[in-house]
C-alpha cells in the first residue's frame, strides 16, 4: 500500500550541505514514518550529526528541503520554529543536563518555560517522567554529577519526554555506557515506542541497538544514503559503504544476539 502524507513525519529531499568547499551531503533523500524507530548510521565524518542538526532546526542545509511534522523548515519564522520544537524532544549525546539543578529541576525546566503550571504540577509531571524512564524517586534530589552514565542518559531522556513530544531525537543514546547500561537504554527505547507510540529518530554506531531496536536504518556515506531498510535487508546488500556494519566479529555477534532474543526489527510488533 502506498504511503500517504499522514504516515510521514519527517522528509528530507535532495539535501546538500557544504562547509566552505567541503561537501558533507550531496543529495540526501529519506523519510521517516509515524511510530517507527528510525536510525541513521555512517562512518566518522559522514555527516550524521549534521543531518540531525538539520532535522531539529539547529542548522539549515544549503540546498534541498526538510519537512518535520508537515512543516517546511525553509524560511520558517521564529514563532513557527518554537511551536515545532515544542512538538519534539531531543536527547543530546552528553545529556545536556544543567549541573546546578537537581534531576527533578532539570526534568521540569521545559514545563516552567513553556507551560502555565504551578510548581506542584511541574514537580508531579517531572516525577512521573522520572518513573517512566525507570529511575527511582530518590534520584529526583540528586545533581547530574552524582549520577552514573546510564542514570544521566535516563534523566536527560525524561526531560526530553516531559512535553509529551510526537517525535523523539536521540544522539548516540548509548555512547560511553557499559554493556548493561546500554542494554537498559535499548529496552527503554522499545518500551517508549510500544507504549507511547512515539516516533524515534536516532543517530548511533551501536550495533546491538540497531539490531534490537531499529525498524529501519539509513546508511550515510559519500554524501548520500547508500542503503535504507531493516538491518536484515541491509545485511543482504553488498555495497562497500554498508558491509563494515555487518562484517567482522562485533557485527556478527550483534546479529547473532538479535536472532537469539527474537528481536529482529522486521518482525518487531508495533
Amino acid at each position: 500500500m502506498p504511503k500517504t502524507a499522514v504516515d510521514t513525519v519527517l522528509e528530507m529531499h535532495q539535501v546538500v550541505t557544504r562547509f566552505g568547499s567541503h561537501v558533507v551531503h550531496n543529495g540526501v533523500d529519506l523519510d521517516v514514518r509515524r511510530a517507527e524507530i528510525f536510525a541513521v548510521i555512517g562512518g566518522s565524518g559522514s555527516g550524521k550529526s549534521t543531518l540531525l542538526r538539520e532535522m531539529i532546526l539547529l542548522q539549515q542545509p544549503n540546498e534541498g528541503s526538510v519537512r518535520v511534522l508537515g512543516v517546511d523548515l525553509a524560511n520558517i519564522t521564529d514563532g513557527a520554529a518554537l511551536a515545532l520544537r515544542l512538538r519534539f524532544g531531543v536527547l543530546f549525546q552528553k545529556g545536556g543536563l544543567f549541573g546546578s539543578l537537581t534531576v527533578l529541576e532539570n526534568i521540569g525546566l521545559p514545563l516552567r518555560e513553556h507551560r502555565q503550571l504551578d510548581e506542584q504540577q511541574v514537580e508531579t509531571i517531572a516525577a512521573g517522567k522520572l518513573a517512566v524512564v525507570g529511575l527511582a524517586a530518590d534520584v529526583a534530589d540528586q545533581y547530574p554529577s552524582e549520577l552514573s552514565g546510564g542514570m544521566m542518559k535516563r534523566a536527560a531522556l525524561a526531560r526530553a519526554l516531559v512535553l509529551e513530544p510526537e517525535l523523539l531525537f536521540l544522539d548516540e543514546p548509548t555512547s560511553g555506557l557499559d554493556p548493561q547500561s546500554a542494554t537498559g537504554i535499548d529496552e527503554l527505547v522499545l518500551q517508549l515506542s510500544d507504549k507511547l507510540g512515539i516516533t524515534v529518530i536516532m543517530v548511533t554506531h551501536d550495533l546491538d541497538l540497531l539490531w534490537q531496536v531499529a525498524d529501519r536504518v539509513a546508511v550515510l556515506a559519500e554524501g548520500t544514503i547508500q542503503g535504507l531498510g531493516s538491518m536484515t535487508e541491509l545485511a543482504r546488500m553488498g555495497k562497500p559503504a554498508i558491509r563494515p556494519f555487518f562484517d567482522g566479529p562485533r557485527a556478527r555477534a550483534a546479529q547473532a544476539q538479535a536472532f537469539l532474543t527474537h528481536q529482529e526489527p522486521s518482525s518487531k510488533p508495533k
